[in-house]
């Protein structure tokens, strides 16, 4: 189960540059709970990925108000921790609540933007592009 996204930024916070945040990057996609083999459909692909990325949005209407739930996973360990991220920020949120999370202003704040290579930045930028359409459609 992935920790809250308060907790996570606080343990980047303390680790040191390089190695550690990486390894506690693939932690983080260790802990994303299994995504089922019958939702690894083109539908739930995420394109614009170096490494292949499916995510499944729902929106919970018995929640008041409505809230997403996502689940992703990735053929990548990295990218899973990435996801993972991402999943964080997004997460029970509320379609409008969505439209205002700033992955890379937090990616930024944690030290992990500048270590990200630009095609797994623009896998983070597709993923959250993706979540933030899903939101927008699931509200409608």
């Amino acid at each position: 189960m992935l920790p809250p996204i308060a907790t996570i930024i606080d343990n980047f916070s303390i680790l040191d540059e390089g190695p550690d945040r990486y390894e506690y990057l693939i932690e983080l996609g260790r802990a994303l709970p299994p995504f089922p083999e019958d939702l690894l459909t083109e539908e739930n692909r995420v394109h614009g990925c170096e490494s292949q990325v499916w995510v499944e949005s729902r929106l919970d209407p018995a929640e008041a108000p409505p809230r997403l739930h996502l689940r992703g996973t990735s053929d990548s360990v990295i990218t899973k921790g990435l996801i993972a991220l991402v999943m964080a920020l997004h997460d029970g949120k509320t379609p409008e609540e969505i439209g205002r999370v700033d992955v890379f202003k937090v990616f930024k704040e944690i030290g992990l933007g500048a270590h990200l290579t630009s095609k797994r930045s623009n896998g983070v930028r597709s993923m959250a592009e993706r979540i933030h359409r899903d939101a927008a459609r699931l509200a409608a």
